[in-house]
């Protein structure tokens, strides 16, 4: 079967059927809709960014960003979400970034949770976007069926569009990132709880746990400890000035710091 048809939304159907595809990703409690119909159509009227991906004339993806500072730079994407895969959310970040390209921007932003390993191994292996900032408890307590009451800890991704390796991304060519040998884990894993480690090596390897999703649901507990514990280490790690550099194996975060040679 052929890719998705994508292309920009305009239309008040348009951004209703958008609405309802959303809520039935995230199933927000009433007024916890991660954007309404209405504020589609004026970010849509004011020359923003709101597409949708069809196949055979079905929605079945959708995304929404808006122009941020500095301007003519930056187009922070708001909300971005497939209602099944076969690559669906990597067609519409392409179009998204080739929406950007064509008016100049040079960046394309979004926050995500640093705990859910298929978002961070999207984001860094296959689009080559990378965390800039740690972001504690960015929206408060969110209560949607994803969310299942967690604090909204979020990293702020930058995908700077004309890297090299970015452009290879967009080729379908995965970044993939070389672990040294003297590498230090900083954060693993056992019997399902986080364990802490050293931090102290020029690179340190963060693990998140591998379905969160389903920890919160399990063992509430664990899920808070992994939350905390990764706030600690990689926000710790960020604030310092350290940057991330991949997403190793699918399991945790590549962090090269800067005050060791």
């Amino acid at each position: 079967m052929s890719g998705p048809a994508l292309r920009e939304l305009r239309h008040s159907a348009e951004f209703e059927d958008a609405f309802r595809l959303f809520d039935t990703i995230w199933h927000p409690e009433p007024g916890g809709e991660p954007i309404t119909v209405e504020l589609m159509r004026v970010l849509s009227h004011a020359g923003n960014y709101v597409a949708g991906a069809y196949l055979e004339g079905r929605l079945v993806g959708a995304s929404m960003g808006f122009l941020a500072a500095p301007a003519g730079d930056v187009l922070h994407s708001h909300v971005t979400g497939a209602s099944i895969g076969r690559g669906i959310g990597f067609a519409l970040k392409l179009h998204q970034r080739e929406w950007a390209l064509a008016r100049g921007l040079n960046r394309i932003t979004w926050t995500y949770d640093p705990l859910v390993r298929r978002n961070a191994h999207f984001n860094l292996a296959k689009l080559g976007a990378r965390p800039e900032e740690y972001l504690p408890s960015f929206y408060g307590t969110m209560a949607d069926a994803i969310n299942s009451g967690d604090e909204s800890d979020r990293l702020l991704a930058v995908w700077r569009l004309s890297e090299p390796h970015v452009a290879a991304a967009a080729r379908r060519e995965p970044y993939r990132t070389a672990v040294p040998a003297g590498a230090a884990t900083g954060l693993g894993e056992q019997d399902g709880w986080p364990v802490f480690g050293r931090a102290d090596a020029g690179t340190v390897l963060v693990a998140v746990p591998a379905d969160i999703e389903e920890l919160r649901r399990r063992d509430p507990d664990a899920a808070k400890a992994w939350r905390h514990a990764v706030r600690e280490v990689l926000g710790g790690l960020l604030e310092q000035g350290a940057r991330v550099t991949g997403f190793h194996d699918r399991s945790c975060y590549v962090v090269e710091r800067r005050d060791i040679s």
